[in-house]
């Protein structure tokens, strides 16, 4: 599965962006699809999850102020995200799941939340 992420940017605190992330490839034996950021000097962690039978995870931080969604045909999957704090400022990363056991990985796409 190959992954393609877009909608990064600089936005002000309190600001909005929407992520994109299209999977191409083995699209038929995806998952789960979801969003994991990496912060400076910080770990990667989960943001949030979509399973290809529509259950959802977020992390505590960005519940109530992130949203994931998919299309129609479950290859691409958004993340709105309101309300942005400086500390949301991280490499977002889209990633796939699919079997048997695989784990694929986009590109990364920058999200700066500063004034």
């Amino acid at each position: 599965v190959q992954l393609q992420a877009s909608g990064g940017g600089l936005v002000q605190p309190g600001g909005s962006l929407r992520l994109s992330c299209a999977a191409s490839g083995s699209i038929f034996s995806i998952y789960e699809m979801g969003w994991y950021r990496q912060g400076p000097g910080k770990q990667r962690e989960l943001v949030a999850t979509i399973t290809s039978g529509g259950s959802i995870n977020y992390a505590d931080s960005v519940k109530g102020r992130f949203t994931i969604s998919r299309d129609g045909t479950k290859t691409r999957v958004y993340l709105q995200m309101n309300s942005l704090k400086p500390e949301d400022t991280a490499v977002y990363y889209c990633n796939a799941r699919s079997s048997p056991g695989f784990s694929s990985w986009g590109q990364g796409t920058l999200v700066t939340v500063s004034s």
